[in-house]
This record gives structure tokens, sequence and C-alpha cells, in this order.
């Protein structure tokens, strides 16, 4: 077996990827029997400060789509731990290959809210023009590409920029995430084959969170876990709680400093859940029980954090509710903003594709911008 599957975690974290998972907080909110915190109480408030602000924004978001003001939106609701706790272990050189759920590490990252929002919408602020579906953000200001709605593309293309990182000498570590169906794609084995060999710089993450849109994981794999799979690759592997934020952060950094010292790709595989619908086009009562969703509801990410920082004195219920007003009003603000723009310039079609345009499009973009405005919207 690769060296870099057998190197040794810290005593706390689970090596066994058959065995169970690496947690820190339990489902009330209390510290693990034989764990530690590992974390300082400023960066705890920063995680329940994030965690706090995705929730709410996509619970706007969904509202948006329903009122028929956005046409799509996929929530990570439930599985924010996963997501903050990702980001915030990242370094800003580090790109990251999202799947559907992890657009709110850009927020981690400093990206702002008003952009944000304004890709969704696709209007005149987003940054991409209107040129992508949304719920498909990417920027370079926060080093993270778009995800594709093709299943598991994101991971060879990780592990390449990995590869790349590595033959230049940079620090840069790339992130890719998937969820468990992406572990039945051809691609994820062609990348953890190619990651294992050339021991590149990648820590590829995924949250199980038990659906593929209506395809359970035990229908996708007879594996033990998902975790095991690296192994088959010599690609070192461990599995977290994915509803424990101080247990995937502290998962990542360890797996993004053993890639930034040289010692190889990990496979972290996250165990979740999916309570809300796949998207907005989906109706998840056509295919699960309710008791199941309500069995993990009672492990919510943000509700175990929030129990933990109120036994500790660091938060009270007043404070949660009023930066829960707080961010209502900055979304709510944003928002506002982002409608207030309109859609792209019509005539924003024809850049960015070539440094010099050719004639025919310099001439096909004068004929549109000389077109009368009642047959052509802007």
């Amino acid at each position: 077996m690769n060296v870099a599957a057998t190197q040794e975690l810290p005593s706390e974290i689970e090596e066994d990827p058959a065995g169970g998972l690496f947690g820190v907080l339990d489902e009330n909110g209390e510290i693990a029997p034989g764990t530690s915190v590992g974390v300082d109480d400023a960066l705890l408030l920063r995680m329940y400060r994030e965690m706090k602000r995705v929730r709410v924004l996509d619970q706007r978001m969904v509202m948006l789509q329903r009122q028929g003001r956005v046409g799509f939106y996929g929530a990570c609701t439930g599985q924010e731990a996963a997501v903050v706790g990702a980001g915030l272990a990242a370094r800003p050189e580090d790109w990251i290959f999202p799947a559907l759920r992890e657009n709110g590490i850009m927020l981690v990252r400093g990206f702002s809210l008003a952009s944000y929002i304004a890709q969704v919408y696709g209007s005149a602020r987003d940054a991409l023009k209107g040129r992508q579906m949304p719920a498909h953000i990417s920027s370079r200001s926060v080093n993270q590409v778009s995800w594709s709605s093709c299943i598991g593309t994101q991971l060879p293309q990780a592990v390449g920029a990995a590869w790349a990182a590595k033959l230049k000498g940079d620090s840069m570590v790339s992130i890719g995430f998937l969820g468990d169906g992406a572990t039945s794609q051809a691609d994820f084995h062609a990348a953890m084959n190619l990651a294992g060999v050339f021991q590149v710089p990648t820590v590829l993450v995924c949250q199980n969170n038990q659906w593929a849109i209506s395809v359970p994981v035990e229908r996708q794999t007879a594996s033990v876990t998902l975790a095991i799979k690296a192994r088959a690759y010599g690609v070192r592997s461990v599995r977290a709680d994915g509803n424990d934020v101080i247990a995937v952060y502290r998962v990542m950094v360890d797996a993004l400093a053993a890639a930034r010292a040289g010692e190889g790709p990990t496979f972290v595989e996250l165990v979740t859940y999916r309570v809300a619908p796949h998207s907005t086009s989906d109706d998840p009562s056509r295919y699960r029980s309710n008791d199941d969703v309500d069995a993990w509801i009672r492990r919510d990410p943000l509700d175990r954090l929030v129990r933990y920082l109120t036994s500790r004195g660091l938060l009270t219920a007043e404070a949660d509710e009023r930066f829960e007003h707080e961010t209502n009003e900055e979304i709510r603000k944003a928002i506002d903003e982002v409608e207030s723009y309109g859609p792209p310039d019509r005539a924003s079609l024809f850049e960015d594709v070539y440094a010099e345009p050719p004639w025919h499009l310099v001439e096909q973009r004068e004929l549109l911008e000389n077109a009368p405005r009642k047959h052509h919207r802007k």
C-alpha cells in the first residue's frame, strides 16, 4: 500500500475507513468522550456566524424561487458544517472545485453577498453576465470554479490543477467536492487513480448525504463505506461526522497540511444528510420517508453548535436571534440592490471570447445595437 495511505493521522482521528467516524461534538452538542475541541473561541463563533448566514440565505433563495423571482436553487440545508468547516480550513491560495452544495465557501472566503445573489438572478451585477445556470457561480477572486451539473467532472479537473501546482512548486492545494452518487461515475475513479499515482496535493471531499437525487447510497455501492474506495488507489482516506463543524475543520486542516507537505492526496468522507430537496426542481416525498428526515433533523449541525456555544456561555438566545435578524436584513438589502440592476446588457453576448473580435462579430454587434429596442429586450 502506498505510503500516503498508511501515514499516521492525529491520534483522535479515525483512520479505519470501515470503522467509526471522527467526531468532536455529539448530537447533544457535548464534547465526545476521549476528544478535545482543538479550536479557539473566536473561530467557534466564526463557524456559527458563517453557518447561520448560509442557512438563512438558502431559506431566502428557495423562497425567491417559489415566488418565481429566480429560476433554480440548490440549498445545502443540514450540510452547512461540511461547507463552512472546509472553507475555513482552506488557505486563500487554494482552489475550490465544488459540486452543487459548496457555493457557500465563496462567502466564507470573502465573496460579496450581492454578487453571489446576482448570479442566482443572472442580473447585470452578475460577474458571469448571466451566462451560467443559477447556483453555478464562480470567481477568480476567491479561487473557485463553477460546477457543471455533469456529475463528477470536477474531480479530474481538481487533480489536474493539483498536478500542475506540484510541477510548478506552488503551495496551492486543490479541493474537489463530490456527493455520494459521484463515486459511481467513471471520472471519480480516473481522478482517484491519477491522484494516487502522481501523489498530487489535492483533497477530495465527499459529502455523503445518503441520496444521489432519488437513489439511496446503498444502491450506489456495495462497499462498506465510500472512504474505503480510496485505499484501492493508494490514497489516504478518513471518515468524519459531516454534521460536526469542528470535526470537519480539523480533518480538513490535517488533510490540507499533508498535501502541502508533499505527502499526497487525501479522500475525506463526510457523513451527513440532505434534509432539503435535491434542488427546487425535486419532490423528495416521492422517494423517502419523513421519519428518516426527522431523525437527521435532530442531528442538525447548526443546532448542535449552538447548544455547545450556549453551554460555554459564548452565545445567548438573544444574541442568536439578533444575529439572525441582522443577517436577514443584510440579505434583504442585497436582494433589493440586485433586483434594481435588471438583466445584463444584450451586447455583452459578444464579450470575453476573442481578444480582438473578428469582423463578422463586430458587424453583428453593430446590427444588434442599432436594432429597434421594441423588438429586442435589453
